[in-house]
């Protein structure tokens, strides 16, 4: 299985709910997914078996605007 890691800024988080909805989202992708999520920064680092591009996804249907992956 091959795996990823990336950065993604995103927009809007600002709460503890913010960490839970964007791991959960991610991890509705892969279960398995490693996500921290760092509120000062605003970003989402995670390695994942899911593609990028369905990571990026996740995050924005959980209402998180993506702005850029790194």
């Amino acid at each position: 299985m091959t795996t990823f890691s990336a950065t993604f800024a995103v927009t809007g988080m600002s709460c503890g709910h913010c960490v839970s909805a964007v791991t959960r989202a991610v991890q509705q992708v892969d279960a398995g997914a490693n996500v921290q999520v760092d509120l000062d920064k605003q970003t989402v680092a995670v390695t994942s078996s899911a593609s990028a591009d369905a990571v990026k996804a996740a995050i924005e249907q959980a209402g998180y605007p993506v702005k850029a992956v790194a």
